[in-house]
């Protein structure tokens, strides 16, 4: 068989990252960002991401493997240190399931491309990464060109936060 007859090997969670919801803190408030239907743009984009793709990345649990809490940290700071470097506009975020049973923090960041992001994520071992833009919520392989689109819902809520501790 060829390379380009075989089917894109999609990660093992791919089901769980496509239903996964997203909180980003932005300045003033937080954002609750889930996924809805291809073509549904419910709530606000955030002002200050302007028309650029927001691309939600972790550094929690690479390969998909439960991490430590001290290597989670120590990896979410060392992703931290990197987006500092480059100059990036990010805001802390977490994501996980819709239950929240699961949660990740991670960095949404305004300013890389799709390919970028996808090398960042690759970086710290991510299977995959989230990239919100005004018409679609998608989910991008780390490894391939995969990708599910789909649109999304944004929420507020509140100007307390609610993501947990930093």
């Amino acid at each position: 068989m060829h390379a380009i007859d075989a089917a894109p090997v999609m990660p093992r969670n791919w089901d769980h990252y496509r239903a996964a919801v997203v909180d980003i803190r932005i300045p003033d408030r937080t954002v609750h960002v889930e996924p809805r239907p291809s073509g549904t743009a419910e709530g606000s984009f955030p002002e200050a991401a302007g028309s650029a793709t927001v691309h939600v990345i972790t550094a929690w649990n690479p390969l998909g493997r439960t991490a430590s809490v001290d290597a989670n940290a120590r990896a979410h700071r060392l992703l931290l240190d990197e987006v500092r470097r480059r100059g990036l506009t990010w805001w802390p975020a977490q994501g996980g399931d819709a239950s929240g049973t699961h949660r990740e923090e991670s960095v949404a960041v305004v300013g890389l491309g799709d390919t970028a992001a996808r090398d960042l994520g690759r970086r710290f071992g991510q299977d995959a990464i989230f990239a919100w833009s005004p018409d679609a919520w998608r989910v991008l392989a780390c490894d391939t060109a995969a990708a599910a689109v789909s649109g999304w819902a944004a929420a507020e809520k509140g100007r307390s936060g609610g993501l947990g501790k930093r």
